[in-house]
């Protein structure tokens, strides 16, 4: 009966990991994301495929909503037999333009809100000597884009979050994945002029995250690239 925790799950990419995760037999889904509607509607969904579901609304990049979502977690279904660090933000602009609230803000949503929820379960984890840890990287963790310095930074930094973590916990029975897709037909991209079809689907890359969560406890997908088909956007 594994009890997966999903940041981000109100929509996008985490909504699709929901539904992944939701096939599994006797799942139980801790969903968490501001958006109190929306990770309502994902529960739905996800019950709808056999899943027993919980909506934590909570700000991820609050420390003490953090803590508190955790406890609730603890109460409902205790700690999480993995963590999908998903939540994120997207928002461009020149650097000159960029303002150190909106740098901090993408640093505290795409990086520290991982920090933080990890820490939150983490010392369960280490305790009970097993446990599943992914963070929604980016190919911006690995080069650099142009109008999009603080996502950039962050998703850097979220790829040596994951990297650190998988060295420090690999012998206590964890395995750490990071995820690294390209441009993924999500909300970011509603209304631009991209075409759906030039992008990834949602549920390739929740598909890709089952994947290896699927695999046995002596192997572990440390980093995973995807792109689409026609390369990067």
């Amino acid at each position: 009966m594994p009890t997966i925790l999903i940041t981000g799950a109100s929509q996008g990419i985490g909504r699709a990991v929901a539904q992944a995760f939701a096939t599994l037999p006797d799942a139980r889904l801790a969903l968490v994301a501001r958006s109190e509607e929306r990770l309502r509607e994902t529960c739905e969904l996800a019950r709808g495929l056999g899943a027993e579901a919980h909506a934590f609304p909570c700000d991820v990049a609050d420390e003490a909503a953090v803590e508190a979502m955790a406890q609730s977690v603890r109460a409902a279904l205790g700690a999480p037999d993995a963590i999908v660090n998903n939540a994120g933000l997207f928002r461009t602009g020149p650097v000159v333009d960029t303002t150190v609230e909106d740098f901090d803000r993408q640093v505290a949503v795409n990086l520290t809100s991982a920090f933080m929820v990890t820490r939150a379960f983490l010392r369960e984890m280490l305790n009970r000597g097993s446990g599943h840890i992914f963070y929604m990287a980016s190919v911006a963790s690995l080069r650099a884009y142009p109008g999009a310095v603080a996502y950039c930074a962050a998703k850097h930094g979220l790829l040596g979050l994951a990297r650190a973590m998988r060295e420090e916990t690999r012998a206590r029975g964890l395995r750490v994945t990071a995820i690294l897709p390209g441009a993924t037909w999500t909300p970011s991209w509603y209304g631009s002029d991209t075409p759906p079809e030039r992008l990834m689907p949602p549920e390739d890359v929740a598909q890709a995250i089952l994947d290896a969560w699927r695999m046995s406890d002596r192997t572990v997908v440390e980093e995973l690239l995807l792109r689409p088909q026609e390369g990067d956007i």
